[in-house]
Parts: C-alpha cells; sequence; structure tokens
C-alpha cells in the first residue's frame, strides 16, 4: 500500500475517532459525570489527535496540496483552530454551562465544515 493510502486512512480513522471522543466528553459533562477527568479519557485524545496531526503533515508533504495555496486546505486549518478554541471553551469545567453548550455547537459545526471540505475539496474563486 503507497504512503498517501497509508496516511490518508490513519487520518481519516483519528479525525472521526477525535469527534467521537470530543462527543463523548461533551456527553458525560451534560449528563454530571465529570470524573471522566480522571480516567485515561484525560489524556487519549490527546494521543489521538497527536497522530492525526503527524497523519496531516505527512499527507502535505507526500501530496501536491499545500496550505494557503489549496483554498480548500486554508480554510480547513482555519476551522480547526476554531475547533481547538471552541472545544477548549466547551470542556471548560469553569465556565457557565450556557456558554460551555454554545462553544461546543460551534466547535461541532466548525468540525463538520472541516469533514465536508475533506471530501468535497471545493474550488475557492
Amino acid at each position: 500500500m503507497s504512503a498517501y493510502l497509508i496516511l490518508k486512512h490513519l487520518h481519516v480513522t483519528t479525525a472521526l475517532i477525535t469527534v467521537v471522543l470530543f462527543a463523548v466528553r461533551l456527553l458525560m459533562d451534560l449528563v454530571g459525570r465529570p470524573g471522566w477527568r480522571q480516567t485515561p479519557l484525560r489524556w487519549i485524545p490527546h494521543a489521538n489527535d497527536t497522530l492525526l496531526l503527524t497523519a496531516a503533515i505527512g499527507l502535505v508533504v507526500v501530496t501536491p496540496w499545500m496550505p494557503f495555496v489549496h483554498g480548500w486546505l486554508t480554510a480547513k486549518i482555519i476551522l480547526l483552530i476554531g475547533y481547538i478554541v471552541a472545544g477548549a471553551f466547551a470542556l471548560k469545567p469553569t465556565l457557565s454551562k450556557p456558554f460551555r453548550v454554545v462553544a461546543a455547537m460551534l466547535a461541532l459545526v466548525q468540525v463538520a465544515g472541516i469533514f465536508h471540505l475533506a471530501l468535497f475539496k471545493p474550488a475557492f474563486g
């Protein structure tokens, strides 16, 4: 199997795992079970996201796609930064619940945009 296919499958798999882990942590907080913060669920997403980022960098190296040249990839990176910020606010236990719910919804909308861009790679311009 080519390096591209391996990296692509790793990237897609870890992206899906990221969303599932984020949703699980959100739901656990929503139902009043913040104890996940004292379990491996606290660090497993970070390990998965490291693999996700490594695969993304690998894909940029082995493909002709370049950030800031291909509009869809630039938009994906901007949405990723927004997802990270909104997700951090959504999981911050010291913030009010309404604020965290809005942040969670914003994070999920942004991740949906990331998946859309990854699937369809629309041309901008």
